[in-house]
């Protein structure tokens, strides 16, 4: 798995998964910072999410066009230093006015620009290691390895956003309930109805400090949302130290990846000054890829759309429509430090099973034994019912990715090896049929969720408040098991197709592509939060997995054609 791989590649996934921990742990919490702190209805709140999202996927556009003239690791760093302006400015406490909303739009700009000019042009990087012929055999892999080192910075980030939003509402007095923020505001602008009235007395009643409970119902009100917010920018305040972190890594380890920081006019430089020649495209070859590359990205739309629901609808449906507590086993996936343990418990025991030596296969399974022995006794010590907050179920979708990168990796390279007179390159499907076949995985898990909210009250019938007959957190953990099996087979092969397939004087902008096409997924995943008041519960989670059906359809229609303008 890791045998063989350029030690640039650790470097550079390390990097990344600093900056990522730091951007996960402020999407994590961004949603319900938008609703408590402003007090906007679903849809205005979803335009605002996903034009952020849109705006960081579509930023490697004009970050990839500039890397490609003055270089990939000077995009890097200055990416760097925008971000870290950005996740400052969000993390001030502010008024919720129009100053407010102006100076937070400035700091996700400021975001959106920073992370153009990094995420798309380390990626190039990585995929510039994998050009030597010594290498590029395990290009696939290889981005397979560094998707999960994203994802292990993602999967500790909601319960770092968690413990820092309970740490300071504890300081004040208070503790987290989902219903106060929507409640509170109805109040102070006075539409709130008798029954929510009641329900927010109540609410008001069960907080930890005398003095909050004997305040009246407006000051009440405003205390919570002022302190709830300055919760949530405390949280936002983390990304800034995990980007300094990040940038240590990138220049204590750049000897180690500093010859794949080349662009197309600097390798010719180098060719000319080596008098070796590199080999160019026809322009015949440099069109076709580009068609090819395209029809890719206009199919990968659909599934960011249905992807990155996490931070908005299915949220809402973990506040609104799932039980707060749990019990049982599935206690299990709400600590991090379990999950974290039977993550990293998988590689080991991969390890018993690949380590060329006895004494190695033993060390493994001792290690693997350690670890499962630890995750039970973590799991012995908690409380028989435990508390669960929204934002802790988008934890799940990064530990899966981390859990299951090796035995994807696996079945792909026993795919590959499977070779014969109809299959003599191996029968592992190419990166174009895994996408189309991600699409039908994901229509799967949205298949879940309406299961899951048949006879469910509509959002509007709710008003703000939450179900009455709230279901079990397995129906969420369970869609994003689903969600997660598509991801690995649409985006580290996506990524890696890209890097392979780009003509080389516009790998910069290639690469940029894949994320503008995320950018409009992302802008598109608004579409349910639009709905979310209009329609029944079930019928967003209808059109979603329509939409990957049509998606993954149209995929397998273009393969032969894709595949053969790549080979």
């Amino acid at each position: 798995m890791f045998k063989g791989q350029p030690k640039g590649l650790f470097a550079l996934a390390l990097a990344n998964t600093g900056e990522r921990f730091g951007y996960y742990t402020m999407l994590a919490i961004f949603m319900l910072f938008l609703q408590a702190k402003f007090g906007w209805e679903q849809a205005t709140a979803s335009q605002v999410y996903s034009i952020f999202l849109a705006a960081v996927y579509f930023m490697p556009v004009v970050g990839g066009l500039l890397a490609d003239r003055i270089g990939y690791g000077k995009c890097v760093v200055t990416g760097v230093c925008v971000m870290f302006l950005g996740y400052a400015a969000l993390a001030v406490p502010t008024a919720a006015n129009g100053l407010g909303v102006g100076l937070m739009l400035g700091a996700l700009l400021l975001i959106a620009v920073g992370t153009g000019l990094f995420k798309g042009n380390l990626q190039v990087l990585v995929g510039n290691l994998y050009d030597d012929p010594k290498y590029s055999a395990k290009r696939d892999s290889a981005f397979s390895l560094f998707y999960m080192a994203i994802n292990i910075g993602a999967m500790f980030a909601p319960s770092a956003a968690t413990a820092i939003t309970n740490g300071f509402l504890g300081k004040a007095g208070l503790i987290y309930k989902a219903d106060v923020p929507a409640l509170a505001h109805q109040f102070l602008n006075g539409s709130i109805t008798d029954a929510n009235a009641a329900k927010l007395a109540d609410l008001q009643a069960v907080m930890p400090a005398a003095d909050v409970q004997a305040m009246v119902p407006a000051d009440f009100c405003s205390y919570y949302i002022e302190h709830l917010s300055s919760a949530y920018n405390m949280g936002f305040a983390v990304a800034c130290v995990s980007l300094i972190i990040s940038i240590a890594i990138y220049f204590a380890c750049r000897s180690w990846f500093k010859h794949a920081d080349v662009n197309v006019a600097q390798a010719k430089k180098q060719s000319a000054e080596s008098g070796v020649q590199a080999a160019e495209l026809t322009p015949k070859q440099t069109h076709d890829r580009i068609v090819a590359l395209c029809l890719v990205f206009a199919v990968v739309i659909f599934f960011w759309m249905a992807f990155h629901q996490n931070g908005q609808s299915l949220t809402w449906f973990a506040r609104d429509y799932t039980t707060a507590t749990t019990f049982g086993a599935t206690r299990l996936g709400f600590n991090i430090w379990i999950l974290a343990l039977i993550a990293v418990s998988i590689y080991t025991l991969f390890g018993v099973f690949q380590s060329e030596t006895s004494k190695g296969k033993i060390a493994c399974g001792a290690f693997t034994a350690l670890l499962w022995g630890g995750a039970y006794w973590i799991y012995s010590g908690m409380p028989e019912v435990l508390d669960i907050y929204p934002q802790l179920f988008q934890q799940f979708n990064p530990f899966f990715v981390v859990f299951l990168t090796p035995i994807s990796m696996a079945i792909f390279s026993a795919l590959a090896a499977k070779k014969s007179d109809r299959h003599p390159k191996g029968m592992e499907p190419s990166a174009p049929k895994k996408i189309g076949i991600g699409m039908f995985v994901a229509a799967l898990g949205y298949l879940i969720m309406i299961m899951a909210s048949l006879g469910q009250q509509s959002p509007a019938e709710l008003n703000g408040t939450v179900s009455p007959d709230p279901v079990v957190p397995m129906y969420l953990i369970s869609t994003y098991l689903v969600l997660t099996f598509a991801e690995l087979l649409l985006s580290p092969m996506g990524i890696s197709f890209v890097s392979k397939v780009a003509p080389p004087k516009l790998k910069g902008l290639m690469m940029g592509l894949w994320f503008a096409a995320t950018a409009v997924g992302n802008y598109l995943s608004s579409i349910p939060g639009l709905l979310w008041m209009n329609v029944p519960l079930w019928a967003n989670w209808a059109i979603l997995m329509a939409l990957c059906v049509i998606a993954g359809g149209i995929m397998f229609a273009m393969l032969k054609k894709i595949e053969a303008a790549t080979e």
